[in-house]
């Protein structure tokens, strides 16, 4: 089978590192499977989407709709790589799944209106499948409504109208969407799970997503949480696109 590749821009190796061995265990991949790029310490390079059998996008501390005074020499540089990967990926159709920051990034680049009106706190939310959704080849593995991992501090208010909706939670209407056929992005976390976010929490703890004296007050309520079906995107995207060696 041909690797697929983890694109991945946390500088904190505890997440970092969690979110490969995440990725991997739910995905059902080996090693030599799932290859990854962390693109916060080294430049992308040139990059040969006919070598992968499709992208994976994890999350980031980035946020796309930053003002570009406030975005470090290392976020213009990952977010300008990742732009030109995306002229390459969207043109072709070429099997990508962006979890969190690739709704950023990915919705960015299509043209969304992407701020900070539908933010969420850390935490487990609702979430529910659009009609698309249901009958979308990817999400249409989950139920209607299920539980998912959240944590950001944007997202897009306004899809462009070729993008599709597949899902939805009460405080944030696009939790997922697909460009073309192939090329999708969650607002939720696909790869998390209670060790996951529990970990999260604990890195991020001073990074402005929640008060630092809430951290185990959060822990309580996702440990408390039934969130379970997420990781089925993971594994229906590398069932749908694995390609032969």
């Amino acid at each position: 089978m041909k690797p697929f590749l983890l694109l991945a821009s946390r500088p904190e190796d505890a997440a970092a590192d969690g979110e490969y061995e995440a990725v991997l265990r739910f995905a059902g991949l080996r090693r030599t499977e799932l290859r990854r790029v962390r693109l916060e310490q080294r430049p992308l390079g040139e990059l040969r989407l006919a070598d992968y059998s499709g992208l994976i996008m994890g999350g980031s501390p980035f946020n796309s709709s930053d003002p570009v005074e406030a975005k470090s020499e290392i976020q213009r540089r990952v977010e300008a790589e990742l732009s030109n990967l995306l002229d390459a990926v969207v043109a072709a159709d070429f099997p990508m799944l962006g979890a969190c920051y690739g709704v950023g990034t990915i919705g960015t680049h299509e043209g969304a209106v992407v701020d900070r009106t539908y933010s969420e706190p850390v935490g487990p939310v609702a979430v529910t499948l659009t009609a698309a959704g249901r009958s979308d080849p990817l999400f249409g593995v989950l139920p209607l409504e299920f539980e998912a991992f959240v944590g950001h501090k944007e997202a897009v208010r306004e899809l462009p109208p070729h993008a599709v909706r597949l899902a939805s939670s009460a405080a944030c209407p696009v939790q997922a969407f697909r460009v073309g056929s192939n090329v999708y992005a969650t607002q939720f976390h696909p790869e998390l799970d209670v060790d996951g976010i529990v970990t999260r929490i604990d890195v991020y703890k001073n990074a402005g997503y929640f008060p630092p004296e809430e951290a185990e007050k959060i822990k309580e309520r996702v440990r408390s949480s039934a969130v379970r079906h997420p990781p089925a995107v993971l594994r229906r995207f590398v069932e749908r696109y694995a390609v032969p060696a």
